[in-house]
């Protein structure tokens, strides 16, 4: 009989996990498949390893990886995706905004012998319950990225999908240390079904995505995916050689041919203080590389396990 194994990374989910376990039992009593339900504690504060371990004792298809500090849900795919041994594997999120319900249809799209679909993705369509300034700034980011990226991000995609082994195989083949897998996901190519659903609140807990935090993680998937900061970079500096050499000729010519004095200290202050922001700025793109190559140098462990009852 295959097997699907789930995986659900966690951190700080005690109120959300009685939910999420009932839900996904429910689904799974209708599925002729096994199945492993892996929980990875990504270095939570409350109590989420305790209730996983009680379920654990009494489902042995309940799993855990409880890392040893909080490395990031990046860190906590990437290890469910490297010990998961099933022949489909999904991830889901603990809080319910994916939903489980949607796994059988998954699951035949996949089962189809005249399917040629090697994944099966989620995306939202709306963004119903979330501030208007996060979903405006997030549909700009999805334009931004697809503009500079060779590799197309789909608006509104979710971490939640199902994917062949083939598929997962691939993604771990890349061991980069700083991770963004939805685009990841889509540079490993193959032929993904996308899902259609309204969003879904938290069924319970709140949310560890603040406005800052993904404002980071957006950074961090331009970074991964596109030199494009770079050349706009050399291109805005090369914009301000050639308008400062203007400027220069034009004060020249002012100056030997009508006598016109030069312009005083306020207006040379205003420029390097401008100039001096926009080189600022470049160099915290370059920077922004450089750091992300620094730490992929240094071969760190992606994460580390400090307790699981996988074997």
């Amino acid at each position: 009989m295959k097997k699907i194994s789930i995986i659900v990374p966690c951190y700080n989910e005690e109120q959300a996990i009685p939910y999420f376990y009932e839900e996904i039992t429910k689904v799974a009593k209708d599925l002729n498949y096994d199945f492993e339900f892996i929980f990875v504690n990504d270095g939570s504060k409350d109590k989420t390893i305790e209730i996983v371990k009680e379920y654990a004792k009494k489902d042995k298809r309940v799993k855990f990886i409880h890392f040893s500090r909080n490395f990031g849900k990046e860190a906590a795919m990437y290890a469910g995706l490297e010990l998961s041994t099933g022949d489909y594997v999904a991830i889901m999120d603990a809080d319910l905004q994916d939903p489980p319900a949607l796994l059988p249809q998954m699951v035949s799209i996949l089962e189809d012998e005249n399917s040629d679909y090697d994944s099966v993705g989620t995306r939202r369509v709306t963004r119903k319950g979330e501030p208007p300034i996060r979903s405006f700034f997030a549909r700009k980011f999805y334009k931004i990225i697809n503009k500079m990226s060779k590799i197309e991000m789909v608006d509104g995609a979710r971490d939640y999908r199902l994917m062949k082994r083939q598929v997962v195989n691939s993604i771990l083949e890349l061991k980069e240390y700083n991770r963004y897998s939805k685009g990841l996901f889509e540079f490993v190519g193959y032929n993904t079904k996308w899902l259609e659903f309204e969003n879904v609140e938290r069924v319970a807990g709140e949310t560890k995505w603040s406005f800052w935090k993904l404002f980071l993680y957006a950074i961090e998937g331009i970074v991964a995916f596109s030199t494009a900061p770079l050349a706009i970079a050399s291109i805005v500096g090369f914009i301000f050689c050639l308008v400062s050499f203007i400027m220069i000729l034009v004060i020249i010519i002012k100056t030997i041919a009508f006598g016109d004095p030069t312009s005083g200290w306020p207006s040379l202050v205003c420029i390097i203080f401008f100039v001096s922001g926009i080189q600022l700025f470049c160099l915290g793109i370059i920077g922004e590389y450089l750091s992300k190559t620094y730490l992929e140098t240094k071969k760190r462990p992606i994460y580390i396990i400090k307790e699981t009852n996988l074997e």
